[in-house]
C-alpha cells in the first residue's frame, strides 16, 4: 500500500508519498497548479511504486481549487479520496499537542490518514461528473436568493412611493404590478396618468384579468396617496424591476439545463409525491454517488441532520440539537422537500400528524419526517425502483 497526500492550494500543491510500512518514498515536494505539475506528480508516483502496489491518493475538499487535479487523477486511473477538512484537522490535532499547521504538515497528515482510516470511501467518476449538476443547482440557489433580496427592495420602495397599492393587489410581485410600476414609478405618476393608458397597460400585463374598474381604483388611490415624490427612489424602483426580470430569465435558463440533466438521470426519487425536480436535483447533486454510503444513517450524518450527542458522567443531553455539519444546500433541499412530501403523500402526512400528536414542535416533527424521507431516498436510489406509497 502506498499513500499519497496532496495539500491543495490555488497556485501550487504540496505532495507527500509514504508506504504502509512507514517508509517515506518521497518527502514533501511542491508542484505548480499546471498540466506540467500534474504530470510531474504522476511521474513521481510511478517512480516510487511498483505495478503490484495499491496506490491511494488523498486531498482535501477545497472547492474549485481541487477540481482540476481531481479530474486528472481519476482520468489516470488512480484511486482518489476527497477528505473532509474537518476530519483532517481533527486528525492532525490528535497527532500532536503543538499548534503546527503548514502545507507540508497537511500533506503528511493526509497521507497518514489514508493509511489509518479504513472507513474512507474513494471518489468515483460518478461523483466527479455530478459536479455539473451541483454547479447548476448552487448557481440557481444563489440567483433565487439574489432575486428575493430585490423583491424585498420592491416592497420597501412601494411603501415609500405608493403604499396604498399593496392593499389593492394580491401581490406586488406579479407581472401587472411590475408593468405598472416600471412605467409609473410612484403614486404621483399614476395619479397623473391617462385612464385609457392605465387600463390598456394593466389589461395587457394581466392577460385581461384587470380592466377599467381596476385602473380607476388604482388611480383614485394614487390621487389620495400619502406616498412621497422622490425621483431617486422612483429610478431605483424601475431599475430593480428590470433586474428582477433579467434574473427571472436567467433562472429559467438554469432550470432548463437542470431539467435536461435530470431527464438523463431518470432518478426514482422524482416519483415521490411532492418531490419537485428542483429539490430532487439539489439532493442528487449534493449527495453525489450513493454507493459511498452504507446506510441511511450515514447519509443523514453527511447531511448534518443527525442529532448531536453529549454525555459526561451523570450529565446527558435531554434536547440534542441537529449537528448542522455538511452541505447546507442538502439540508435546505431535504427540509423543503419534506414539507411538500408531507402535504402530498398520505403516509408522510400521517407520520407528521403522529409526531405532532406526541407534542413535538412543528419544526421538530418536520425534521423527523425528513429523516424518514432520507431513508426512502436511500432505498429508492439503491433499488432504482419508483416509489409506491404504503398508504
Amino acid at each position: 500500500m502506498v499513500s499519497v497526500g496532496v495539500d491543495v492550494s490555488k497556485d501550487k500543491h504540496d505532495c507527500f508519498i509514504v508506504s504502509s510500512e512507514g517508509e517515506v518514498l518521497a518527502d514533501v515536494f511542491t508542484i505548480p497548479n499546471t498540466m506540467d505539475g500534474f504530470h510531474y506528480l504522476l511521474q513521481r508516483i510511478r517512480h516510487c511504486t511498483a505495478p503490484q502496489d495499491k496506490i491511494k491518493v488523498g486531498l482535501e475538499a477545497t472547492g474549485h481549487y481541487s477540481y482540476n487535479l481531481l479530474g486528472f487523477l481519476l482520468d489516470n486511473g488512480l484511486t482518489t479520496y476527497v477528505l473532509n477538512p474537518l476530519r483532517t484537522n481533527l486528525y492532525r490535532k490528535s497527532l500532536s499537542l503543538r499548534k503546527t499547521k503548514t502545507d507540508r504538515v497537511d500533506a503528511r497528515t493526509i497521507a497518514s490518514m489514508l493509511l489509518s482510516d479504513a472507513g474512507l470511501k474513494p471518489y468515483t467518476d460518478t461523483a466527479y461528473h455530478n459536479e455539473e449538476l451541483k454547479s447548476l443547482t448552487r448557481y440557481r440557489f444563489d440567483k433565487v436568493k439574489e432575486r428575493a433580496k430585490l423583491k424585498s427592495s420592491i416592497a420597501r420602495l412601494v411603501c415609500i412611493l405608493f403604499p396604498e397599492l399593496e392593499k389593492l393587489v394580491p401581490s406586488l410581485h406579479i407581472a401587472s404590478v411590475y408593468a405598472l410600476l416600471e412605467e409609473f414609478p410612484g403614486a404621483k405618476p399614476v395619479a397623473a396618468a391617462h385612464l385609457t393608458r392605465l387600463k390598456a397597460l394593466l389589461e395587457t400585463a394581466s392577460n385581461g384579468h384587470y380592466k377599467r374598474d381596476m385602473a380607476l381604483e388604482i388611480r383614485n388611490a394614487a390621487k389620495n396617496s400619502i406616498g412621497s415624490q422622490m425621483p431617486a427612489k422612483s429610478l431605483e424602483l424601475q431599475h430593480t424591476i428590470r433586474l428582477i426580470r433579467e434574473l427571472n430569465r436567467e433562472i429559467d435558463e438554469i432550470e432548463e439545463q437542470i431539467q435536461s440533466i435530470m431527464d438523463e438521470l431518470h432518478s426514482p426519487i422524482t416519483s415521490i409525491p411532492g418531490m419537485g425536480f428542483r429539490m430532487a436535483a439539489i439532493i442528487l447533486a449534493e449527495v453525489g454517488d450513493f454507493t459511498r454510503f452504507d446506510s441511511p444513517d450515514k447519509l443523514l450524518a453527511y447531511a448534518g441532520m443527525s442529532p448531536s450527542t453529549y454525555q459526561s458522567g451523570q450529565l446527558k443531553n435531554c434536547y440534542p440539537h441537529m449537528e448542522k455539519r455538511g452541505s447546507r444546500y442538502l439540508r435546505y433541499a431535504l427540509y423543503n422537500a419534506t414539507k411538500y412530501v408531507c402535504h402530498w403523500d398520505p403516509a408522510f402526512a400521517d407520520y407528521l400528524a403522529k409526531k405532532r400528536a406526541e407534542g413535538k414542535h412543528h419544526n421538530i416533527a418536520i425534521s423527523h419526517a425528513a429523516k424518514k424521507l432520507v431513508r426512502l431516498i436511500f432505498a429508492l436510489e439503491k433499488s432504482r425502483q419508483p416509489y409506491c406509497s404504503a398508504a
